[in-house]
């Protein structure tokens, strides 16, 4: 698939790149961007859910009545879960939600998101581009000049690029992530993938080897 390159204000350059279709182009496999997308949700769980059992409550340990001859249920002390503001039974503890998958079903799993996209019709390649200083309102501009205002945007550059970073940091649609990050989330949870020249060499060798 071949895809004309754009410039920031959204003009042709007259220049077009083909998407790999080894990365772009294959039969989508569902099940792996599930286990991908599971993964990732699964890693920012910070897990520290706890609630306080019987014996963690601070309460007399004295006990309310006697065992036998009230006609009511036998009665320990005042943290008993039974009771309003007592212990609570089988509650939430810490635990580390993250699990592990095979380098080959995460590439597998980001292959089969970039193949999404791509059928979409929702991939956009622009030149490689850098700004001066931050500037949220020169990079609403660019979207705008792109026509994905509005829309949830992810835009892929090479390598770290500071204050392209920082403009658009304030968008809420709008988030910038190295080609070294990608991941089948953010592909799938984006409206429009927007790819610097130079990301797309990146992604083609990452996900080639």
């Amino acid at each position: 698939m071949e895809i004309n390159v754009l410039n920031i204000k959204g003009q042709e350059t007259g220049r077009k790149v083909t998407l790999n279709d080894a990365i772009f182009g294959i039969e989508p496999n569902d099940h792996v961007l599930y286990l991908d997308v599971k993964q990732y949700l699964a890693d920012q769980r910070q897990g520290t859910h706890k609630s306080k059992e019987r014996s963690e409550h601070a309460g007399s340990t004295r006990k309310l009545i006697r065992q036998k001859g009230s006609g009511g249920a036998r009665r320990g002390d005042i943290n008993s879960p039974v009771l309003v503001g007592g212990g609570r039974v089988f509650g939430p503890k810490p635990r580390d939600y993250r699990f592990k998958l095979n380098k080959k079903v995460k590439q597998l799993a980001r292959k089969s998101a970039l193949t999404y996209k791509a059928q979409e019709g929702a991939i956009l390649v622009v030149e490689d581009f850098t700004m001066d200083a931050p500037k949220t309102k020169e990079f609403i501009d660019i979207t705008k000049n792109l026509k994905v205002d509005g829309k949830k945007v992810l835009l892929l550059t090479a390598e770290n690029n500071k204050n392209v970073y920082l403009s658009a940091r304030n968008l809420q649609r709008t988030e910038v992530m190295e080609a070294s990050m990608l991941n089948a989330y953010k592909v799938l949870n984006a409206d429009v993938l927007v790819m610097t020249e130079n990301s797309l060499k990146a992604i083609d060798g990452i996900l080639n080897k």
